[in-house]
């Protein structure tokens, strides 16, 4: 008598399979908001490493045209390489030659994912003798930009920022 009276404690099968259709469909409500947060973070991370490497370049570019450098003729006034900001170059009105520097480091492209690149080699860069449309490397950085060419979340590819 006992034996019919005592009740079993657990979950059945069917409870146990809706619950995790439940759970399903509340992962694939979450995995795109997820992705989207990441995407997001990514292009904010793109942002501020555009415009950091860009102050930078703008700065070195008013030390040559306010006479910080030595002038060289047929000289466009901006940094032969992305490291020279970060290297530095001599003062030519301190007496002691001391550097100037126009960044801590390179900040690296976010969207590029190979580690075997350095961080200055993760940007496109534009000289200041190419065409807008065309960007291309030449003697002088004038500007640099993602070389994804993945569509941003504004509908504009990363390499056009």
């Amino acid at each position: 008598m006992t034996s019919s009276l005592r009740r079993t404690t657990g979950f059945t099968l069917i409870e146990l399979l809706v619950s995790l259709a439940i759970l399903a469909v509340l992962a694939m409500l979450v995995l795109p908001v997820a992705q989207l947060e990441v995407q997001r973070t990514r292009e904010k991370d793109l942002r501020l490493a555009l415009r950091e490497i860009r102050n930078g370049i703008d700065a070195y570019k008013l030390a040559y045209d306010g006479g910080r450098m030595l002038r060289s003729v047929g000289e466009s006034g901006y940094p032969a390489t992305l490291e020279a900001m970060v290297d530095g170059v001599e003062d030519a009105r301190d007496p002691e030659k001391h550097k100037i520097y126009f960044m801590r480091r390179i900040p690296r492209d976010p969207m590029v994912r190979d580690p075997a690149l350095s961080d200055a080699e993760t940007w496109g860069k534009r000289s200041y003798d190419s065409e807008p449309d065309a960007p291309a490397e030449g003697r002088d950085v004038f500007d640099v930009y993602s070389r994804s060419t993945t569509m941003g979340l504004n509908g504009i590819p990363y390499n056009r920022w």
